[in-house]
């Protein structure tokens, strides 16, 4: 999975990472009681022995920055749910250290001749309830998935099956689609057409499975540790609501030999110069990156003391328009405000880690168009594409724009750097609004906002995965409420072409049409940065932004 995309973290620590007075994991419980002697007592003196002190229990502790909306990876769409939900369940593949994909609860993959039907076979595993895990389990999570009562807004990465897509739109049935447990140990399913990233998608938290039982049993069983089961590395504790969340090892996982760690203590701290100093003051072992951020002002000196780690990944920062509400239901303005920005500037002196600007949806690292598709900082244009949108709208001002934010410093700061260009550049008066992570995800859903702050982090390597969200108008993550057929037609068509090069061609037609029509502002492309104890080794992150703590461990 993710190919050559992915780069395996180093096990050593940078040179200079750890900061002053920054400790090692420390054990969240007591050392277990030594032993007493067996036998009968002995009338000489028992010659002295030196008792082996109890192993430290292996804690990490990390900040959330937010409340993870879910623990269900039927519905998880967002970073934070999804590094919950790899922590706690395991796929038919997981990504391994190598960042290709490794048989996890599939022991054997065999492919048809045509590429279109994957027939695996499931290992001898459990969920943390002790349970067995089946082929049925991954039938049913998939079907659920697809169901349009479950309201899934990554049902769309199921739509490589086939009939799928016309089951989750209502134009089909789930018994057509073909996901089919053919035993017990056994799991069949037929493709629409040939995907050389299948095995990087059943990675995938979108097709991990649920148990059944516990699903029907309570609606609300991936909200309480108490009712959540999983089948990954670890199994819920506790979770206190916006507060705290820990996991513990799961001794029923098919690989437990494999997991260092005893615990995860997660805590759920929004500000991040607060964040920081939990970890310089030792109460964390790890701040920033990928799921939380570094303050801006903190950069230079984190930069100058050797502290910061930097990772380039394949994941694009961008506003989205509401291209339902005006003004942004003009074309022309979208553009003027995407082209009206200084993204350069905006790099070097709010977000300063080396973050490349952004004139493309799909990062060049893809290899689709590494030049953009329109100039950064473009002034002249941006006034007169303004201009003629204002007049097309038959307005001769501007209205009040409301930009919205999911509530983060880093966030905050790049917002009011855009404010005040769009002030200057173009005359706008905007109004900024931040609200709590999950509450802005049903904000921007229900398009409840004119601009909002969102981004890509790829879920696996290919463009694909970064122009398919604009699809469909209703499509589950299209905020934008953007659609184009000439759009739809090219995804369709590269669904169908075998020629990597010739499919390059009609992804890279079709990005040419959305950053023509803009229904988002690239900013730019992400950098992934953080400080971490160099006690924790094993931490791995792939070339898309995902972290798996599976491997993770305190030295």
């Amino acid at each position: 999975m993710k190919k050559s995309m992915f780069a395996v973290m180093s096990s050593l620590a940078v040179m200079g990472l750890a900061l002053a007075g920054c400790g090692g994991g420390q054990p969240a419980a007591k050392p277990a009681e030594q032993a007493s002697q067996s036998g009968q007592p002995s009338t000489q003196p028992a010659p002295a022995t030196t008792a082996k002190e109890p192993a430290k229990a292996q804690v990490l502790r990390w900040n959330l920055h937010s409340e993870p909306p879910t623990g269900d990876p039927g519905i998880a769409e967002d970073t934070t749910s999804a590094a919950i939900v790899k922590a706690v369940f395991d796929g038919l593949t997981r990504i391994g250290p190598s960042g290709k994909p490794e048989e996890a609860v599939a022991e054997k993959i065999e492919v048809s001749s045509d590429m279109k039907t994957y027939t695996f076979k499931l290992r001898d595993s459990k969920w943390s309830n002790g349970e067995p895990v089946t082929a049925h389990d991954f039938e049913y999570a998939w079907k659920r998935a697809l169901d349009p009562k479950t309201a899934s807004n990554y049902a769309y990465q199921l739509y490589y099956i086939k009939n799928a897509e016309k089951a989750n739109k209502g134009n089909g049935s789930l018994d057509d689609v073909g996901v089919k447990a053919l035993d017990d140990k056994t799991l069949q399913v037929e493709l629409t057409n040939p995907t050389p990233f299948f095995l990087e998608l059943t990675a995938f938290q979108t097709y991990f499975p649920v148990n059944k039982k516990v699903v029907e049993a309570d609606e609300k069983w991936a909200g309480d540790a108490k009712t959540h089961v999983g089948n990954g590395p670890f199994k819920m504790e506790s979770w206190e609501h916006k507060s705290k969340m820990v996991l513990v090892k799961n001794d029923n996982y098919w690989d437990k030999d494999s997991v260092k760690l005893d615990k995860i203590e997660f805590s759920m701290v929004e500000d991040e110069n607060t964040e920081l100093s939990m970890f310089e003051n030792g109460e964390i072992d790890w701040a920033g990156s990928p799921l939380s951020s570094l303050p801006t002002d903190a950069m230079p000196a984190l930069k100058d003391s050797g502290k910061l780690q930097v990772k380039p990944v394949g994941a694009t920062y961008w506003y989205k328009f509401n291209t339902e509400k005006p003004p942004f239901n003009n074309v022309k303005i979208r553009k003027a405000f995407a082209y009206a920005i200084n993204r350069q500037i905006l790099i070097d002196n709010v977000l300063q880690a080396n973050q490349q600007p952004a004139m493309a949806a799909v990062p060049p690292t893809m290899g689709l168009n590494t030049g953009g598709y329109f100039k950064d900082n473009d002034q002249e244009t941006a006034k007169k594409l303004l201009e003629e949108g204002m007049k097309e709208l038959g307005i001769s001002k501007l209205p009040p724009i409301k930009l919205s934010y999911n509530t983060s410093e880093g966030h905050k700061k790049i917002a009011e750097a855009i404010q005040d260009q769009w002030r200057q550049n173009l005359g706008a008066e905007v109004k900024l609004e931040n609200q709590e992570w999950k509450v802005y995800l049903e904000t921007m859903h229900e398009g409840n906002y004119q601009v909002g702050r969102l981004g890509w982090s790829g879920d696996f390597n290919d463009p694909i995965n970064f122009l398919e969200l604009f699809k469909d108008k209703d499509g589950g993550n299209n905020d934008t409420r953007w659609e184009n057929p000439r759009f739809k037609e090219l995804l369709n068509q590269s669904a169908t072409e075998s020629d990597p090069e010739k499919r390059k061609a009609i992804l890279r037609e079709a990005e040419q049409i959305m950053m023509d029509e803009m229904p988002i502002m690239p900013i730019y492309f992400y950098t992934h940065t953080w400080v971490k104890n160099d006690k924790v080794t094993g931490i791995f992150q792939d070339g898309l932004g995902a972290i798996d703590w599976k491997w993770a461990s305190i030295e």
